[in-house]
């Protein structure tokens, strides 16, 4: 049996949390609609829009798992206020996809696609960060259904639900539009450490013109 953890340690511990949020032992299972259904042979991951060469980018499930393979180490964000801590992460970084698919000169943000119509808006920079990756293993082992299987992206930085579940594609764009939980009262960015929850805290230049 180990020791109990002290007040002292945990207070250390959860000093990394950004302002909110409570510390969560285990991984809830939160979602919008039902898990979808996988079908390799049917599964597609796209690029489009915006690209630096006008056209579409297209990966089977066997090319996109291909691809080189990498893992971060990072922190999970919910805007329910839980965080997870110290997750390692593994799947194909989002600047991957950059590289093998760039995006036009004029691209500033995108939107990633996942079943269902669900979407979620990020700043290309937020996109391009070091550390976000579409992720198919959570610590050494595969993702369930339930958490995202195939495919889910991660961006730590940013509240979890700009990384959504079930990522099909994304969409270079030139200009910023809201998502799907962005169109429902979200914040445009979503920074946790900022506590950007909602969009009525929003502050000009934060959202996409009107």
């Amino acid at each position: 049996m180990g020791q109990p953890e002290s007040a002292e340690h945990r207070a250390a511990r959860e000093s990394t949390l950004p302002p909110g949020q409570r510390l969560q032992r285990g991984w809830p299972v939160t979602h919008y609609g039902p898990v979808p259904k996988f079908r390799p042979e049917r599964w597609e991951f796209r690029v489009f829009g915006a690209t630096a060469d006008g056209g579409k980018h297209c990966w089977s499930h066997e090319e996109f798992t291909a691809l080189p393979f990498s893992t971060v180490v990072a922190d999970l964000h919910c805007v329910t206020k839980f965080s997870m801590l110290g997750a390692e992460w593994g799947g194909v970084p989002a600047r991957t996809v950059l590289e093998l698919a760039p995006p036009a000169p004029g691209v500033t943000h995108v939107m990633v696609w996942a079943e269902y119509g669900y979407s979620a808006n990020l700043r290309l920079a937020d996109f391009a960060s070091e550390q976000a990756i579409f992720a198919t293993h959570k610590d050494g082992e595969l993702l369930t259904a339930e958490h995202g299987f195939p495919l889910r992206l991660i961006v730590p930085h940013l509240y979890a639900w700009k990384g959504p579940k079930w990522v099909r594609g994304v969409e270079y764009m030139t200009a910023d539009r809201r998502g799907f939980w962005e169109e429902r009262g979200y914040h445009n960015i979503g920074d946790p450490w900022a506590e950007q929850r909602y969009s009525y805290q929003e502050e000009p230049g934060d959202g996409p013109e009107l």
